[in-house]
């Protein structure tokens, strides 16, 4: 038996709507792209929606648009997918990390403030595993010192804080659709925003800086080829069709793997859930007891034909950002230690109860 990390979601309706879009003959900036766009906004209810290639193209045009430039200083957590931190460095911002909260895995707020110098022109929140920021601090924090605030809620489409969307509760928001993401375009990413410039230039950047009113091949601004195609658009015009089957599927995975975990004694811990937001399920994490060699017990589920991979490295120790900012081991403690711990199992919405139990005793054997 092999149980792998990850599977999308595929039904019918994600083959009939590619199909739809082979036969017409338009492959770009269709029909789909507007009505994947335009669910997104209906679903959650966001005034303006802009797809793209990838989350981390919708992140860099985030950035753009809200005019942060070489030198700026952004707040994020060290604890991410890289991307979070590439978006700043592809326009000379610099990245300042904030480290993490254990038991959340997100960005400490209580540490937020201090970071805050005359540099500080914005706020990178990051959705860790689709569990919501303390929102309602960092929007404190961001109208005290009138920052702008970037959403990176890559992992957490259908997350909520206090009954609010994630993504919508700053000035811009991105998700992903990564095909280990919990709806997936292949490769996909989407900015939504409540601002009507925001949107606008964010519009023409994806597609070479031409105005969603320009001529034919007139272009104002220096943009990117950042455009969705609408095979991309198709599918995930599907999965947006689905997304509450799909959410509730992995919620009910994921309270399996709870109910598991505590039937057999597992010697883990889980990621604390706040109750003032929804999680959105993206991966499975476990955190390791201290001191467990993660690699030999990847190694050893990897023989037992389940799939597991450390969940995320700390940006800052990545070779890219030792060698632009000079970061060193000890920086942000507490993100290191949960990268050394943290271990994401097999899960995704199709997975089954027998999988399921396969992996947890694999996991207690390989402990």
């Amino acid at each position: 038996m092999i149980i792998p990390l990850s599977k999308p979601d595929i039904s019918e309706l994600e083959k009939n709507y590619v199909k739809e879009v082979l036969e017409s003959g338009q492959l770009s900036m269709g029909t789909k792209t507007q009505g994947f766009e335009n669910m997104f906004k209906t679903k959650f209810n966001a005034r303006y929606a802009v797809a793209m290639n990838s989350g981390t193209s919708a992140l860099h045009v985030a950035v753009k648009t809200l005019g942060l430039n070489a030198g700026d200083e952004v707040i994020t957590s060290p604890y991410s997918f890289i991307a979070s931190g590439n978006c700043l460095v592809y326009e000379g911002v610099v990245p300042v990390f904030v480290d993490i909260d254990s038991s959340t895995l997100n960005m400490d707020v209580s540490k937020i403030e201090q970071a805050i110098t005359s540099k500080t022109k914005a706020i990178l929140a990051v959705h860790i595993f689709g569990q919501p920021c303390k929102m309602d601090d960092i929007m404190r924090l961001a109208n005290e010192y009138n920052l702008l605030v970037i959403e990176d809620a890559c992992e957490a489409i259908g997350a909520e804080w206090e009954g609010t969307p994630v993504g919508l509760l700053g000035d811009a928001g991105v998700f992903a659709f990564y095909p280990n993401k919990q709806i997936t375009t292949g490769e996909g990413g989407i900015l939504v925003t409540n601002g009507e410039d925001i949107f606008k230039m964010a519009s023409a950047l994806r597609n070479q800086g031409r105005s969603v009113n320009s001529q034919w091949l007139e272009h104002d601004y220096i943009g990117y080829n950042y455009r969705m195609s609408e095979l991309q658009a198709a599918v995930g015009l599907a999965q947006m069709e689905r997304l509450t089957e799909i959410l509730e599927k992995r919620e009910k995975a994921a309270l399996r793997y709870i109910e598991l975990i505590n039937k057999y004694f597992l010697p883990v811990t889980l990621p604390t859930l706040l109750n003032k937001c929804k999680i959105s399920w993206f991966v499975f994490i476990v955190i390791l007891p201290k001191d467990t060699n993660r690699d030999l017990v990847i190694a050893v589920l990897e023989k037992s034909g389940v799939q597991a991979k450390p969940y995320f490295p700390s940006i800052h120790l990545q070779n890219s950002f030792r060698f632009l900012y000079g970061f060193q081991a000890g920086d942000f403690p507490v993100s290191e230690e949960m990268s050394n711990r943290t271990l994401a199992i097999p899960f995704y919405s199709t997975i089954t109860f027998d999988e399921q139990l396969y992996v947890i005793k694999a996991l207690k054997k390989a402990l």
